[in-house]
């Protein structure tokens, strides 16, 4: 591989790796707010837990909860793809 095509990559490596901050702090940001939601689910009188209020908030827990697996997960294949960056620029 000649110089600029190395040059090339690195700069695409180095885009993945700002793409890949800004993953974490939105993953931050998203476990915050499931966290807050269970608080406040958790601190309802268990009479309201069950009703449809309870209910919403634990649907907004679960599909957080999924959400943030499912950035884990870009998170992952982001790392997959510095590494074979890196490996084709050897």
């Amino acid at each position: 591989m000649n110089n600029q095509r190395r040059k090339d990559l690195k700069a695409i490596q180095e885009r993945f790796s700002d793409l890949q901050s800004t993953i974490t702090e939105l993953l931050s940001d998203l476990e915050s707010l499931k966290d807050e939601e269970q608080e406040y689910f958790d601190n309802m009188p268990e009479g309201l837990q069950g009703s449809e209020k309870g209910e919403k908030a634990e649907n907004a827990i679960s599909y957080l909860d999924e959400a943030i697996g499912e950035g884990e997960n870009i998170h992952g294949s982001i790392d997959s793809i510095i590494e074979s960056i890196e490996t084709a620029s050897e």
